[in-house]
């Protein structure tokens, strides 16, 4: 059998071997042992030794178990609550307050957390009690929540995008840059749309009662203060320090983690317990990942010395169609792969393979990252499979799961709307890294990024 036949059987026998619920680090490793065996040789258990050693080595990955220490820390601090309670108090006039207030303090806290079932379950705990008291509509209530908790895989620091950047060989910091517009702008879409449907149907989003209302704005001021501005600037200045080059991705991370640690002393929210509580619980999704990445990196080596990346390439390319119909496969592919998959093997097994295609269509490969970014945040919210709901579900036994479906796929509308905008106009997401990046200098001049994808024509 050609090794390239034998790379697409490899594909399969992979897929058919998750969807049957075996598990997928050992899957990738017997499956990467036994077909590279078969395709070139001994030389497979070299292969293995190289990319098990060069994962662990990579620096970048350092900075997984610092965010997600931090994440977690940030919850466990009650920011989070403190923040929606003050911004539900600050908008109870206004129709759909709480459909605000829980896009607000989501947006902000995807860039502590990046975790999508931490921050539906926390959402769902703080909002869902307060929005049956006031008679919210329940499909546009679990469509906000779950919504706003899947923003963690787009805003800076995800932790998808960390994986993703050595994946692509892309820098971590050029991904950040690219996924802050975009992350606002779906952010902002969400809330626009809330407030248009409360505006035409009040009765989705009535205004708070008077046992809601704030008897003292002072005190929701001060409230507002304390649990918006340490956060936020823990959070920004991370991530700043990150993107304009005062800090590795690993060393911002660091400073996040160690600034979280004093934020949860200074809340007098952290003891031995919640400290132990939360280094087992880094420890576990540290390592979950760090064996999916070796694992994948295996297999997806196998994968590649097999020929068969070259072939699929080689093949679409000569069907002579518009880069952006295969564009459009591609996504299609991706977002199908969204309902019964994670993100992990998504983006370790499928995307390198895309790596040489996008490559050959000239596609900005920034760009490309963060357009598989956004689909696999769709995938979050598109039944039957999404896990988003099941998040909720645990948290508000009370709320039908076909609502939230229903609820879900409305925002899972506006997603596909936020991608599309991002295919057409692609300096939503290119703007912000050429701005800090452009002059030549950083990272983003170390090599041509294929920034011209404008011409639809092509």
């Amino acid at each position: 059998m050609p090794p390239e036949i034998l790379g697409i059987l490899l594909i399969a026998v992979m897929l058919f071997a998750i969807f049957l619920g075996f598990p997928i680090s050992f899957t990738l490793i017997f499956l990467g042992f036994v077909f590279g065996y078969l395709g070139f040789g001994k030389v497979v258990f070299y292969l293995m030794t190289f990319q098990f050693y060069s994962t662990m080595m990579e620096q970048t990955l350092a900075a997984v178990p610092l965010f997600i220490f931090m994440g977690i820390l940030m919850e466990q601090a009650g920011l989070m609550e403190r923040l929606f309670s003050a911004v539900q108090l600050l908008l109870s006039r206004v129709r759909g307050a709480l459909f605000v207030a829980v896009l607000f303090v989501s947006t902000i806290f995807a860039a502590a957390t990046g975790i999508v079932g931490a921050s539906v379950t926390i959402l769902g705990i703080m909002a869902a009690k307060s929005m049956n008291r006031s008679n919210y509509d329940v499909r546009l209530a679990s469509g906000t929540i779950t919504a706003g908790g899947t923003l963690g895989i787009l805003i800076p620091p995800s932790i998808m995008l960390i994986v993703m950047g050595p994946v692509m060989e892309i820098p971590v910091i050029d991904l950040f840059a690219a996924a802050v517009i975009p992350g606002i702008m779906l952010a902002l879409i969400y809330t626009g749309y809330s407030l248009v449907r409360c505006y035409l149907n009040p009765s989705l989003g009535p205004v708070l009662p008077k046992e809601l209302r704030a008897k003292n704005m002072k005190e929701v001021w001060r409230e507002f203060f304390l649990g918006l501005v340490p956060p936020s600037f823990l959070v920004f200045s991370a991530l700043g320090s990150i993107m304009f080059g005062l800090a590795t991705p690993t060393e911002g991370a660091a400073c996040g983690a160690f600034g979280a640690l004093v934020l949860a002393l200074a809340y007098r929210k952290l003891n031995w317990t919640k400290l132990y509580t939360a280094l087992v619980k880094t420890l576990e999704i540290t390592v979950l990942i760090m064996v999916l990445v070796a694992a994948s990196n295996f297999f997806g080596a196998v994968f590649s010395r097999l020929g068969t990346p070259l072939m699929l390439t080689e093949f679409l390319l000569d069907l002579e169609l518009n880069r952006y119909v295969i564009l459009m496969m591609v996504m299609a592919l991706i977002f199908l792969l969204g309902w019964p998959l994670e993100w992990v093997p998504i983006v370790l097994i499928i995307v390198p393979i895309l790596i040489p295609l996008m490559d050959q269509l000239q596609f900005n490969l920034v760009w490309f990252a963060i357009l598989v970014a956004v689909n696999l945040q769709t995938a979050w919210l598109s039944p039957p499979v999404a896990l988003s709901a099941y998040f909720l579900k645990g948290v508000v036994p009370e709320w039908d799961l076909k609502d939230i479906y229903f609820g879900m796929m409305q925002f899972m509308v506006l997603q596909l709307v936020g991608l599309i905008l991002i295919i057409i106009f692609p300096q939503i997401v290119l703007w912000l890294p050429s701005l800090i990046y452009g002059g030549g200098g950083g990272s983003w001049g170390d090599k041509p990024q294929h920034t011209e994808i404008s011409n639809f024509s092509d």
